[in-house]
């Protein structure tokens, strides 16, 4: 496979357009943004940059085929054809979408492949199975009258994806609205844009009807906003920073007062206690669990709270495995941590670990640029002990290869640092004791708990934040939700 994706590493990216109404088109304006590679800061294509009539062209048309009916008013048998044909067609170019999602984002190849193409061709087909399986429902009243609920689509959905898993989350957002019979307006992030656009395609292949989904690229603060401000729009869906989920659900109360989802990320506690059934599997699985895509991940455990009985041991055994990992080129199979997305996202990431240096962290290994001479965006592997709960790297999302070690005494303390941020996504638990991690799933604020393990939860449970981590779910038969209605009809007999 290596052969492959190296004869595939340097092909031709031409000029992207927008997807809207079945054709692939320029900005209105003609304006374009210049799109870097990661791997070594080389510029690979540009993407059109969308402006407010751009965007408000997409929605029309997404508004017309809704209304149209080819596909909202269509038997669900038949949204589930033409989605596990989509499927399918995922699956035929996996290995062309991975190769072209890492020049564009940077995440290791390894974890691409599984990651981003072959979890969305699962997550589509998964919605194609579930929806003809969807019933409405007969409510409990007098015998002379008959009332039905009515599951039926919303209409137009937004759905605003992040850079570090663009397929992967946009196949949580995209899949559940075309299987409810939607339509969908895409706006991926500026920095990994490319294969989103491509399945866009591989949907009108399938026989997704035109106008059904559309695609709009450019940038957050013109593009975005348009989306969120449209009055075509009846659902937006959002993964990505609190910061500009406030504003999306400012733009929704300034517009048509569309349901806005969001999930905003987290700073997720990864709790070991002394009696932990395998403390060298856990620090292992905890240094992978913030180290692989260098730490871009919303559910990354980059908070480890240890017991204080064994957070040296442990902290030194997480540093033999950081130190140990391969970090360079994404696109070699042997890689375990691939580039930073951005030049920004790496200053940024960098700047973390400096600031926590001084207020008092010790850097254990990491805490700089490497591979510089390749002209990408890597950074080592960082483990900062001696970290308190109100330090800045304790409270914020780093977003990159970056983990805070903080002690606790008891698991009464470990609950109240657990719990003692404004972010609420995922969080685990190490322990033999059962009653405890019991204990502990009900006591800490997440919307995941793992015991014993960190990540690997499948389509079938559902993944959402509490608190300031959003609101709403991914996955599961529950991120149908989002996209359906009830309609109550009331007949008298």
């Amino acid at each position: 496979m290596q052969n492959e994706i190296n004869a595939k590493r340097k092909a031709t990216i031409g000029a992207q357009g927008l997807l809207i109404d079945g054709k692939m088109c320029p900005a209105q304006s003609g304006e374009t943004l210049d799109v870097f590679s990661p791997l070594d800061g080389t510029r690979l294509t540009t993407i059109a940059d969308a402006g407010r009539d751009d965007v408000e062209l997409a929605c029309a048309s997404g508004r017309t085929a809704f209304g149209s009916g080819a596909w909202s008013r269509a038997a669900p048998s038949l949204r589930k054809k033409v989605l596990l044909k989509l499927a399918e067609l995922i699956e035929r170019d996996a290995l062309e979408l991975a190769v072209l999602g890492v020049r564009d984002n940077g995440t290791e190849i390894a974890m691409a492949l599984k990651a981003e193409p072959m979890s969305a061709a699962s997550t589509f087909r998964y919605y194609a199975e579930l929806i003809d399986k969807v019933y409405g429902e007969i409510a409990p009243t007098q015998s002379d009258v008959l009332a039905l609920v009515h599951r039926q689509p919303i209409g137009v959905v937004a759905a605003i994806v992040p850079w570090n898993f663009p397929l992967m989350i946009g196949a949580w957002k995209i899949a559940p609205a075309l299987a409810a019979g939607n339509s969908v307006v895409l706006k991926p992030a500026e920095t990994a844009s490319l294969t989103l656009l491509r399945v866009a395609e591989l949907a009108l292949e399938a026989g997704v009807p035109p106008g059904v989904f559309n695609v709009v690229t450019g940038k957050g603060p013109v593009t975005g906003k348009a989306l969120a401000l449209s009055m075509d729009v009846d659902v937006m869906a959002f993964t990505g920073s609190g910061g500009v989920g406030r504003k999306l659900l400012e733009y929704a109360a300034r517009s048509n007062l569309k349901r806005t989802y969001l999930e905003l990320g987290g700073k997720s506690p990864n709790i070991v206690f002394a009696d932990a059934p395998d403390l060298d599997k856990a620090a292992k699985v905890a240094a992978y669990g913030i180290f692989r895509n260098s730490g871009q991940v919303c559910i990354a455990g980059s908070r480890l709270l240890v017991e204080a009985s064994i957070a040296e041991e442990f902290a030194a055994k997480v540093v033999k495995t950081a130190e140990g990992m391969k970090v360079g080129d994404p696109l070699d199979l042997s890689t375990e941590a691939g580039a930073i997305n951005s030049e920004a996202q790496l200053l940024r990431s960098l700047g973390f670990a400096e600031r926590a240096k001084s207020e008092g962290a010790e850097l254990l290994t990491g805490g700089a640029r490497i591979l510089e001479e390749t002209g990408g965006w890597f950074m080592a592997p960082t483990v900062l002990s001696n970290v308190h709960a109100d330090m800045e790297v304790a409270r914020h999302e780093v977003f990159g290869p970056v983990v805070a070690v903080i002690p606790f005494t008891d698991e009464a303390e470990a609950i109240r640092i657990a719990n003692r941020t404004e972010f609420g996504l995922a969080s685990a638990v190490w322990t033999a004791n059962l009653s405890r991690a019991h204990r502990m799933v009900h006591a800490l604020r997440a919307g995941v708990v793992h015991v014993n393990t960190y990540g690997g939860s499948d389509l079938t449970v559902p993944l959402g934040g509490v608190k300031q981590s959003g609101n709403g779910h991914d996955k599961s038969p529950h991120a149908l939700d989002k996209f359906l209605d009830l309609k109550t009809a009331w007949i008298q007999l």
